[in-house]
């Protein structure tokens, strides 16, 4: 009461009464000079050799220092450091050359000033990216793990879809082999002997053999987008796939099935996201060397002059699947779980990929050595100097290219066009594959052979439309798209050509 009545008669708020006894530019200083705790915490520690103001020193211009030399504002400053002043009676080019020096020595200082600063700052740098790289590799283990439960949750999602897949079949058979109610027109069953064991009607719905359970492949339904934050160069994965060299490998999407083959006769299909073997493809009676995802289908070449198609979808693959079976009891381990990350998997069961194997197409006489396909069409090349080209929806050859002929061909042009004969390429290594690679897009095809030739066909006429000659060493690659031709050689060497002064799919 006394408070108010004091406040009441001043006609003032306490504030106001505050505010009268501070003057506004100390009102204004103590809030610019306020700092709240969580700035002062993290005021780093002064381990500078150099003081502030020589810092602030040494970071002003030059014109101002030389200003101060030149007319002796900072003398009491050198005669407090204890310096000698100048001798009267010196000669003046003494005098001159004492100043020059000291001059240099004070510049020399600064310098030194200055790269401490850059030194200091620097480091104040590099810990704030080390910060930044421990905050972005916190953030790639997140989205790691988030890509993980993705994939996890899309596997628990297939399995239910099989599991709905095989209750959907049971119910369709309990409704085939249920017995027909008189509703519907067929004969009540009886007990005696007279009626047949089985009607005809419900005989024919019977299969002929047991359905064999398939599962889905397990497939990614949302995009992997980890493999974009790493590091370039940076190794995501290493896996220890074979015993011998590895000849040919392809994948179809990041994070999604690859096969690989190698000179140790096997051919293995492997989950990338895992990282582990899903299978062996078998059946080849040699070493593969050329091979070719597309979607589900992978087509293989070999050097037992064969050439096999698969289908990785039917696949006996489930990854989360907890091998219990439906009496809750556990089964005894197929080889595609295993607890220790550290210790090699055990080799998965033979029967995983028993029914990926579709056809085989023979018609080369000697070892597949490249291929390439798009939808119904595969184009292969063989060590027996030919190219073939297979439709796969009847399962043979349609077309056979020689590439001898069309080299003696493009000879005999050669010779009857000029009087001096001219050799079209380099001749054949016999250590490199005769057919290096070869890539087909609609009508065209482009082919790379062991003489340093790169032939472009058309396959509707079955002619060489252009030959290029440059390299000096058989061609082992080659990839060409609407504007460029990208080839490669082993003369160490690669070139690249305008696809549109060669190549004209449309004709």
């Amino acid at each position: 009461m006394l408070q108010r009545s004091v406040f009441s008669f001043a006609q003032t708020t306490p504030r106001e009464i505050v505010r009268s006894r501070i003057s506004v530019p100390e009102i204004q200083q103590r809030a610019l000079s306020y700092l709240p705790d969580e700035l002062l915490a993290n005021i780093p520690e002064d381990n500078n050799v150099y003081s502030l103001f020589q810092g602030f020193q040494a970071s002003m211009p030059e014109e101002n220092n030389g200003l101060k030399n030149r007319y002796g504002h900072n003398s009491r400053g050198q005669r407090l450091l204890g310096e000698a002043e100048d001798d009267p009676n010196a000669p003046p080019s003494l005098v001159k050359l004492r100043k020059e020096k000291h001059s240099m020595s004070h510049r020399l200082e600064m310098l030194g000033v200055r790269k401490h600063m850059c030194a200091t700052e620097i480091h104040e740098i590099d810990n704030k990216i080390a910060n930044l790289n421990t905050m972005r590799k916190i953030v790639l283990d997140r989205l790691a793990g988030l890509e993980q439960d993705e994939m996890d949750l899309e596997r628990d999602i297939l399995d239910v879809e099989n599991r709905l897949e095989d209750l959907q079949e049971e119910l369709e058979d309990a409704a085939a082999l249920a017995p027909k109610s008189p509703e519907t027109g067929g004969a009540p069953s009886t007990d005696g002997g007279s009626g047949d064991f089985m009607s005809a009607s419900i005989y024919e719905k019977l299969p002929s053999s047991p359905k064999s359970k398939r599962r889905k492949r397990p497939r990614r339904l949302s995009l992997a987008i980890l493999h974009e934050h790493l590091e370039p160069g940076s190794k995501i994965k290493e896996l220890e796939a074979h015993n011998d060299m590895i000849t040919a490998l392809d994948f179809d999407v990041p994070w999604g099935t690859m096969v690989t083959a190698a000179l140790d006769d096997t051919v293995r299909v492997w989950d990338l996201s895992a990282g582990r073997c899903m299978g062996f493809l078998e059946g080849h009676l040699s070493s593969v060397r050329c091979l070719q995802v597309e979607d589900n289908i992978v087509a293989t070449g070999s050097m037992d002059a064969s050439i096999r198609l698969w289908d990785l979808s039917r696949a006996e693959y489930a990854p989360l699947d907890n091998r219990i079976n439906k009496d809750g009891q556990e089964e005894e381990d197929d080889g595609l779980t295993f607890e220790n990350a550290e210790d090699a998997p055990p080799p998965p069961p033979p029967t995983i990929m028993q029914d990926c194997p579709l056809f085989s197409l023979e018609a080369h006489m000697d070892e597949v050595t490249a291929l390439h396909f798009r939808g119904d069409t595969l184009v292969s090349g063989s060590a027996d100097k030919t190219l073939r080209q297979w439709d796969l929806v009847k399962g043979r050859c349609v077309q056979t290219l020689d590439v001898l002929w069309a080299a003696a061909q493009a000879t005999a042009t050669l010779n009857a066009n000029s009087s001096q004969w001219r050799q079209t390429g380099r001749l054949p290594d016999a250590s490199a594959d005769f057919v290096g690679a070869l890539q087909v897009f609609d009508a065209a095809l482009a082919c790379g052979t062991a003489d340093g030739m790169v032939r472009l066909w058309d396959l509707r006429s079955g002619q060489v439309h252009r030959s290029l000659v440059g390299h000096t060493g058989p061609v082992t690659c080659l990839q060409f798209d609407d504007v460029h031709l990208v080839t490669g050689s082993l003369d160490r060497s690669i070139r690249v050509s305008k696809t549109s002064h060669y190549i004209d799919p449309h004709g």
